[in-house]
C-alpha cells in the first residue's frame, strides 16, 4: 500500500466550484446544488483503495448522523479509471450502494477538480463551513489498515461538532493518509 499524505490546503480557502456527473442518481450536479445549509464535507475517496475500503462504514455512519442536522457529505472519485477499472462509474455506483451511502459518489473524470481542491490521496477530507471557506482538511481518524486502532471518525466528528456549535476549532489537524490518486498520463 502506498502511504501518500494529503496536501494541507489553507484553511479559510473557498471551495472551488464544480459540476460533476453523480454515479448513484445519474446526474450531474454542481457544488452549489449539493452543498449543506450549515457545512460541507467534501471527500476524495474511490473504490479500490484499501484506505477507503477501511473507513467506508464509517463515512457512511457520519452522513446519515450529519445530514439531518444540515452538514452534507459529498464524495469525488477523480482516478484514472483507464488503468484502474474498478474505480469506473458503473463500479462505483455499485459501490455506493453496498456501502449505503446516502450522498452523491461523484466521478471527476478530467481530475481537474482533484487539481481544483489540491487533492493528493484517498481518502481525502475538506470541511467547509455556510459561507464555503475551509474550516479542516486533513484525516478522518488515526486509524490504518495497517494499525489496530478502531474506526472512530473522531478529527472529523471534532471539526464538523466545532462547524455546529460555532466554537472554534482547536485541533491539530493531520493530512490524511492514503493511496495517491491515480493520475492520468
Amino acid at each position: 500500500m502506498a502511504n501518500t499524505e494529503s496536501n494541507m490546503l489553507p484553511l479559510g480557502t473557498k471551495a472551488p466550484h464544480f459540476t460533476l456527473y453523480d454515479t448513484v442518481s445519474e446526474n450531474m450536479y454542481s457544488l452549489d446544488e449539493l452543498k449543506g445549509d450549515k457545512g460541507t464535507v467534501v471527500m476524495f475517496i474511490c473504490n479500490h483503495c484499501p484506505f477507503v475500503k477501511h473507513v467506508n462504514k464509517e463515512i457512511s455512519r457520519m452522513a446519515k448522523q450529519y445530514t439531518p442536522v444540515g452538514i452534507k457529505f459529498i464524495a469525488i472519485s477523480s482516478n484514472d479509471v483507464e488503468n484502474y477499472p474498478d474505480d469506473a462509474p458503473d463500479k462505483m455506483k455499485e459501490n455506493a450502494k453496498e456501502q449505503d451511502f446516502i450522498f452523491p459518489y461523484l466521478y471527476d473524470e478530467s481530475q481537474e477538480v482533484a487539481k481544483a481542491f489540491d487533492a493528493a490521496c484517498t481518502p481525502d477530507f475538506y470541511v467547509f463551513n455556510d459561507r464555503m471557506e475551509l474550516i479542516y482538511r486533513g484525516q478522518l481518524d488515526s486509524s490504518r489498515p495497517q494499525n489496530d486502532l478502531p474506526v472512530t471518525g473522531k478529527d472529523l466528528r471534532t471539526a464538523i461538532n466545532s462547524l455546529l456549535t460555532g466554537i472554534p476549532l482547536k485541533i491539530d489537524q493531520k493530512p490524511s493518509i492514503g493511496c495517491n490518486i491515480k493520475w492520468k498520463k
